[in-house]
């Protein structure tokens, strides 16, 4: 929604000023500019990513216009069902939890908390990260290392889009020259034709300029910004799960292991430290 806003704010100022000015607002309307801007530019960005890289870019577009999904309440759930974890673990031996990992989907558990269960990619996570240490494959300390390779693959995956964008961005304003450049050679074409043709040749070359520019420094560059924020806000998530899989691993008490998690967080989602132990109180009552 905010980038929404944004996109309106920037447009709204920039053709309210130049209409306060007294510029006509369809003098700025030249397809031909953004045919040859937005076409130069799309396949400039098609030539330097593979496809799996367009479509994370698509898909993270998508992701700049919907609330984040990592709230307060996300991680509320995603505490209570480490610790039920955990606390299972710790009581009835790691092999016990085997049956909630192997099938999350009918676990009993993870079914307390839809939030939690409905995003597979942090389900699918969780249950690889504990499957080593239930299965015996691993000893505890070296579950971290493992982890770490996992976090690192996933956050370079997410910047790889982000990349590609930013670097389309710093070109809209070089395409923006080469769509006055053509708009040029044809001003050159009439040059001995009316003045009024002529005028209308160069605006619209200059219009291509203009384009470009406020592509990028409007649209494209700061939505690689909000693309920014969004990876880190999930990669905080993963890693604070990560944090407490590996504490748990290492012989912490659940407790403490769901605490370790909750101190890497930054505050529009941090549960304080008393709130937290009365989220825990009735987790495995209901």
């Amino acid at each position: 929604m905010l980038v929404i806003i944004g996109a309106l704010i920037v447009i709204g100022c920039v053709a309210g000023g130049f209409k306060m000015a007294g510029g006509q607002l369809m003098s700025l309307w030249h397809p031909s500019e953004v045919v040859t801007l937005g076409g130069a530019a799309l396949g400039a960005l098609v030539i330097m990513a593979p496809m799996r890289v367009i479509k994370g870019l698509i898909s993270q577009i998508i992701g700049t216009l919907k609330p984040s999904p990592f709230t307060k309440n996300a991680y509320q759930e995603m505490f209570m069902a480490l610790y039920e974890l955990f606390m299972i673990g710790r009581r009835n031996g790691m092999i016990a939890l085997e049956e909630h990992v192997v099938t999350p989907e009918s676990s009993s558990i993870f079914s307390k908390y839809p939030t939690f269960l409905k995003n597979h990619h942090a389900v699918e996570f969780l249950c690889n990260s504990l499957r080593p240490i239930i299965d015996g494959k691993m000893k505890p300390e070296q579950l971290k290392v493992l982890l770490d390779l996992e976090l690192e693959a996933m956050e370079d995956e997410h910047h790889q889009p982000i990349s590609v964008l930013q670097k389309t961005g710093d070109g809209l304003p070089g395409f923006g020259i080469v769509a006055a450049v053509l708009g040029i050679v044809i001003t050159m074409g009439a040059i001995s034709g009316p003045i009024e043709q002529i005028g209308h040749a160069v605006g619209a070359a200059l219009v291509g300029t203009f384009l470009g520019i406020l592509a990028a420094y409007g649209f494209v560059n700061p939505m690689t910004v909000t693309m920014e924020f969004n990876g880190a806000s999930e990669m905080l998530y993963f890693k604070s799960m990560a944090a407490a899989v590996v504490g748990f691993a290492n012989g912490m008490a659940p407790v403490m292991a769901v605490e370790v998690a909750r101190r890497g967080l930054t505050s529009d989602v941090k549960p304080t430290a008393e709130a937290l132990e009365e989220m825990l109180k009735g987790v495995g009552k209901k």
